[in-house]
Parts: C-alpha cells; structure tokens; sequence
C-alpha cells in the first residue's frame, strides 16, 4: 500500500468477525482487462488493496478510472485475470468454484447500488424479507428481521408501499435496509448517493457510517463525490488503473452533505 499509510500492527489473517482495525480484504495485484475492438484495455494495474472492519473506506476517482471494476474483483462479481483476494478467512476467493463464490457473496456480503435494483412488485418490506429468506431464515424470523432493518432506516410507516410509491431516497434507504438486515461483514456501495440530492444523500451516507461504527462492518464506497470525505475514515485515490493516493483520516460526524 501506500507509504501514506501508517504502519498497521501484522494480523496475519483476514478475520470473518473482526475486531475494529482487523482486515476483511486484502488484496494484492489485481490486474483486470477488457476487449475493445481488436486491442485489450487494462482497466486495473496490479492494484493492491485492503480494508478493515469498522472502517467507512472512499475509493474515489473519475469516470473510467477503475474503481467500479475494483469493487466487483474485490466482491467475486468480476474476476481479475492476476492477483488474488484474501476476505474473510478465505485465502484467495477467486479459487472458490462459481456456487462457493456466490454463497459467500450471499452470507458475508450487501450491496448499495446506484440503481436501488428494487423488484417493482414488492413492497419495502418483502424487498428485505425475500433475502433473507434466501439466507435460510423461516418467514417469521425473515419479516421481524426485516421490520426492524426498515425501522432503523427510518421507513416503519413505509412497510408495505411498493417502489413506485416511495420516493428516491426512500428507495436507497430500502436497498441499504435489505443490505444490513443480513448483518454483512462486507459492505459494497457504488455510486449510493449520485442520484439524491443533499438531504437524501446525507441520510445515505450517516446510514453507511453508522454500518461501519455500529455494526463493524468493512464499508467500502466508491465515489466520484468529494462532499462525502468527511464521513471517511480513509480515503484512497484511482485514476486509470492505478491508486495513487491512499490516507487515513478521522471522520467528521457533523459532516453536512450540502444539496447539488
């Protein structure tokens, strides 16, 4: 990593339910490529990358930087053609077979999209409960869980409105309510504020510290917003395929996300 970084005492393993300051990923020299035309475009060049529990991580850069395909290689969503993710006690994911692969991104992992990725026939609360579902809980189990996920969101009144009756920020929230209603060690979030504006976004971004500071998960936010560094405990920089800047910072839980 960068020698901005200050040194970090060895723990010598990623930990699946790690203390604050334990690694969830470490990461060591994803390349990623991709075909245009006749020529190949290296996308990400031999990046290194780490991050830990309770930790609100800003990977920041401009379009086409690299930083939406790191968090997929990161996540097992895209794999890199070298390097290897070492994540949660799991010594390289990518040696994982395809349905290992997925089942630890079910059990360990939540993602916060830009796009909310809502079902249209759903209503909030059966958004939540369907994943869990998956996940094994009973029906009971899957809807108090889910209830008390939507209730820290702020959306209790809101249960049983389906998307097309809730606003933008409403669904964000939605989507980062079916994310911590799974607990994840592992939280991906691309772009989660892009489309709402300051008030909304400010409600995003407080939910996305408040998973890191309370429910000690390893956040990981990739942003081209640079309104949201206060929030930040660390802040790494990418542009084209390389970080080239990588600092710990202490956030600032007055931070205002002021309106676009």
């Amino acid at each position: 990593m960068s020698d901005l970084m200050p040194p970090v005492a060895e723990t010598g393993h990623t930990k699946a339910h790690g203390k604050q300051g334990d690694f969830a990923i470490e990461a060591r020299g994803l390349r990623k490529r991709f075909k245009s035309g006749k020529a190949f475009v290296e996308v990400l060049k031999g990046v290194d990358f780490d991050a830990r529990h309770g930790d609100l991580t800003m990977v920041m850069g401009p379009s086409g930087s690299g930083k939406s395909t790191l968090i997929a290689a990161l996540s097992g969503l895209l794999r890199p053609e070298e390097g290897e993710v070492d994540t949660l006690g799991v010594d390289n994911l990518w040696k994982l077979s395809p349905d290992k692969i997925d089942k630890f991104r079910l059990d360990h992992c939540g993602f916060i999209f830009q796009g909310f990725n809502l079902f249209p026939a759903l209503t909030a609360l059966q958004q939540v409960t369907t994943v869990l579902k998956f996940q094994g809980l009973s029906s009971s189990a899957a809807r108090k869980r889910a209830t008390l996920a939507l209730e820290e969101v702020g959306l209790g009144p809101r249960l049983h409105q389906r998307p097309s009756a809730l606003s933008g920020g409403e669904k964000q929230r939605v989507a980062i309510a079916r994310c911590l209603a799974k607990d994840p060690q592992i939280l991906f979030a691309d772009e989660p504020t892009s489309a709402l504006d300051g008030e909304n976004g400010q409600v995003v971004i407080r939910l996305l510290r408040r998973a890191a500071t309370e429910h000690g998960a390893a956040v990981i936010c990739v942003t081209h917003d640079p309104r949201l560094e206060e929030w930040a405990d660390r802040v790494i920089k990418i542009e084209d395929g390389v970080i080239i800047d990588d600092q710990r910072r202490t956030p600032n839980p007055h931070a205002k996300l002021a309106s676009h």
